[in-house]
Formats: C-alpha cells, sequence, structure tokens
C-alpha cells in the first residue's frame, strides 16, 4: 500500500537496459518486471524502492545536480569489488565522512550511485 506523501517511486534513464538490468541482478539481487521493450521495472522488496528503467540515451549524474542514491553495505569492500566486477565504474573511491565511509559509481547505463557502510 502506497504511504500517503512518501517517496513511493523512482525513475532513470537507461541507454542499455539489458545491461543495466543484468548489473542491479547481480550485484544488488533486484528482480525485473518489462513493460515492452523500452521500460523495466524493479519493486520494493527486491530493491527497497519501487522504481523503473526507460529507455533514453541519458543519465544522471551528481555533477549535472542529480540526486543521489545511496545503497547501505555490511561490507562496502566486497561490494565495490562487485560493482566493478559486474562492470559498473568507481568514479570516487572509498572514502570517509563523519559517521562512515562511501563509494560512488556508474552503472553500466551510465546513472551515479553511492554505496555507503559504517566502516570499511
Amino acid at each position: 500500500m502506497s504511504a500517503h506523501k512518501k517517496l513511493n517511486y523512482v525513475e532513470f534513464a537507461a541507454a542499455d537496459l539489458t545491461a543495466t538490468k543484468v548489473f542491479f541482478s547481480a550485484v544488488f539481487g533486484w528482480l525485473f518486471v518489462d513493460y515492452g521493450p523500452e521500460y523495466t521495472a524493479f519493486d520494493q522488496k527486491s530493491a527497497g524502492l519501487d522504481g523503473g528503467f526507460y529507455q533514453a540515451p541519458l543519465s544522471s549524474l551528481t555533477q549535472h545536480g542529480a540526486a543521489l542514491l545511496v545503497f547501505y553495505s555490511e561490507d562496502i569492500t566486497q561490494t565495490q569489488a562487485k560493482v566493478e566486477q559486474h562492470g559498473g565504474v568507481i568514479i570516487k573511491p572509498i572514502f570517509d565522512f563523519p559517521g562512515g565511509c562511501r563509494f560512488h559509481f556508474t552503472e553500466p547505463s551510465g546513472n551515479e550511485f553511492a554505496v555507503w557502510s559504517e566502516h570499511i
């Protein structure tokens, strides 16, 4: 059930829907449902938030003012290795901030995300 006035859904462009789906499935265990050849959706159960990717030659980057979605990891170095192993590009290596550490990466379609943890 949707909660009134709460974030409910997020959408991203994806130049390569197949590569993006493979990446998020392999690294984060997301499940997808396709709605035609140009849209795929993920759900809160597998991703933590409902959302989807639509076919477009665009990407979401913080340097252009885009919002940043941040994953949590209990083992940030293992998660970083998995991101790299499955085609993600580390654009900000692990760095400390008050309360923990994080890194930023782009997935195969070029969208930027981050991963944080309390410790390395």
